[in-house]
Order: C-alpha cells, then sequence, then structure tokens
C-alpha cells in the first residue's frame, strides 16, 4: 500500500479517512497547538511539597530533640547514686554533691542546700519523667 502524504489524514488499522474525528485540528489553516506553560503549576506544587518536607523535618526534629533530652535524663539518672529503690509514680529529687556528682533523693529542693538539677517520676516503663 502506497505511503499518503503527511496532509492526508488516514488510518492504517481501520483504513478510513478520519481528519473529522480528530480531537485537534488536522489542516495547515487549524488553530496552532501550543503547549501550556506549567512552570507555575510545577512551581507552585514544588513549593508545596516542600513545605511539607520541612514541616514534617521540624516535627520529627523536635521529636527527636525531645527524646534525646528524655534519654539524657534517664541516663543521668541511672548513673547517679542511690541507697533506694525507686517507687513507680513517686516525685524524686536530683542534685550534684560537693563532688560534682549526681545523687537522687527523696528530699525536696526547699528542705536541703544541694545543687538541684530537677524533679522527677519514674513511669511504668521505668523511665525517668522530668516534672
Amino acid at each position: 500500500m502506497a505511503k499518503k502524504p503527511d496532509l492526508v489524514v488516514f488510518d492504517e488499522d481501520t483504513q478510513q479517512y478520519d481528519a473529522a474525528i480528530k480531537p485537534y485540528g488536522t489542516s495547515s489553516s487549524s488553530p496552532v497547538i501550543k503547549p501550556l506553560n506549567t512552570a507555575t503549576w510545577r512551581n507552585d506544587g514544588v513549593d508545596r511539597v516542600n513545605k511539607q518536607f520541612k514541616s514534617k523535618f521540624d516535627e520529627l526534629k523536635k521529636e527527636y530533640e525531645a527524646m534525646m533530652e528524655q534519654f539524657e535524663y534517664n541516663d543521668l539518672i541511672y548513673n547517679a547514686k542511690f541507697n533506694f529503690e525507686p517507687i513507680l509514680g513517686e516525685v524524686y529529687y536530683l542534685y550534684n554533691d560537693k563532688k560534682e556528682e549526681p545523687f537522687l533523693s527523696i528530699i525536696q529542693p526547699d528542705q536541703c542546700n544541694f545543687n538541684y538539677l530537677g524533679s522527677f517520676r519514674l513511669n511504668s516503663q521505668k523511665m525517668w519523667e522530668k516534672i
């Protein structure tokens, strides 16, 4: 079968001329098909996605910092000196002694002269929570 010229719209599969049913102009006098400028849409999408990622990153960073603070307190308390078995749910006080070594006590800060570091409660997972 002979090849048709470019300006003739012929469907090889159906063996029909189908210029009239195409969703676009097929003659040289048809309106020009111009590609859309998607740069604005793309830039808007990139900005929105970047804001979402930054928001999630900031959220995760905040969670990480809180977890590291909790880890540091737990590490400090579990390595501190104490001569009793802490009871779950009770409040204890962390101090530095004269040698700047941490110790845990049941004595409240207004009842002693040690360097007060903070008040903590032991939760059911055996983690110390700063209060």
